[in-house]
């Protein structure tokens, strides 16, 4: 008799303990931005870790991060934060590009709020539409961007 009430504890609490799983949501499956930047999932691409890095509101900026094209044929994409400077960039098909003054492809414009603050940057496709973003603005206080604001000149 004592092994079996023993046993129904046990069945008693394994229940119990798989039941948190079942009412809440494990968090670890969740998708979400790991940066400082922000993300932009679509059915076509992915514009990861995006930033915004300026000296400052007004001053010349360039958005950083990553965009990879998850289809068959390449994506032309036409990025502005600026809303007046629009830079294409050519994703190749099932490729990524990384955006940033240093050693990619250059997505310049002029910052329209001050660090700390966010940008709406819009990513515009032929076939896949227009969408936005808001992505931090970043300055030189964090060491990890301060060469890009020095190249921006």
């Amino acid at each position: 008799m004592k092994s079996l009430v023993s046993a129904g504890a046990v069945v008693a609490a394994a229940l119990a303990l798989a039941g948190c799983s079942y009412v809440n949501p494990i968090t670890t499956q969740d998708n979400y931005a790991a940066s400082d930047g922000t993300q932009l999932l679509t059915e076509d691409f992915e514009a990861l870790n995006l930033i915004v890095v300026s000296a400052g509101e007004g001053e010349p900026g360039a958005l950083i991060g990553r965009v990879y094209n998850d289809t068959d044929e390449e994506i032309e994409f036409e990025i502005s934060f600026d809303a007046e400077t629009a830079t294409t960039v050519p994703v190749p098909a099932r490729s990524s590009v990384q955006l940033t003054p240093l050693d990619g492809v250059e997505v310049p414009g002029t910052s329209p709020v001050m660090a700390g603050l966010l940008a709406e940057v819009g990513f515009a496709t032929g076939a896949n539409g227009f969408h936005t973003v808001l992505v931090p603005v970043m300055d030189g206080t964090l060491a990890e961007y301060q060469p890009v604001v020095d190249a921006l000149g």
